[in-house]
């Protein structure tokens, strides 16, 4: 287990230790999506859902929840965040929405966890807000497609558009 941060020679959990790293700019870049029914992307862009207003309320989830993933995952560093953005954009060939969460900070530790939380916090709300119209919507391909900052350099997912 030599590989992971988090745990310890006996296998226990532990916060690692970032005292001794220097501070530096760190961007972190995730996407994730929900497919949904034609008429349900429908219903939301034209702003009919029953709740309200699906983008904007996710949008503002999404970035709330970066702001307390230490609250949310267990080890993770409470961090003052710089920058929280969230783009939620209609992809009529899913059908649904794509969302894609930018964190930067300049800190001691970098911000992927923190926008995998908002993409997936996002998600979670587009989903409750519209439930009631598709229960076949299905969140997907939540994964980080960049980073850059810290001693791990910077990072692209190849498959990142």
């Amino acid at each position: 287990m030599s590989g992971l941060t988090h745990i310890g020679p006996s296998g226990e959990a532990h916060m690692v230790d970032v005292s001794e790293k220097a501070e530096t700019t760190r961007i972190a870049m995730a996407e994730g999506a929900v497919k949904m029914a034609p008429s349900t992307l429908r219903l939301i862009i034209e702003g009919n859902a029953k709740k309200g207003d699906v983008i904007g309320t996710a949008r503002l989830a999404g970035i709330m929840a970066a702001k307390r993933t230490a609250d949310l995952i267990p080890l993770c560093h409470p961090l003052m965040l710089s920058k929280v953005s969230v783009d939620i954009v209609e992809d009529a060939a899913l059908p649904g929405l794509k969302v894609c969460a930018t964190v930067k900070l300049t800190g001691k530790t970098g911000v992927e966890m923190e926008a995998l939380t908002a993409v997936s916090v996002a998600c979670l709300t587009i989903y409750d807000m519209a439930k009631a119209a598709d229960k076949m919507m299905e969140i997907t391909g939540i994964r980080v497609i960049e980073k850059q900052g810290g001693k791990s350099g910077d990072f692209r997912h190849p498959e990142a558009g």
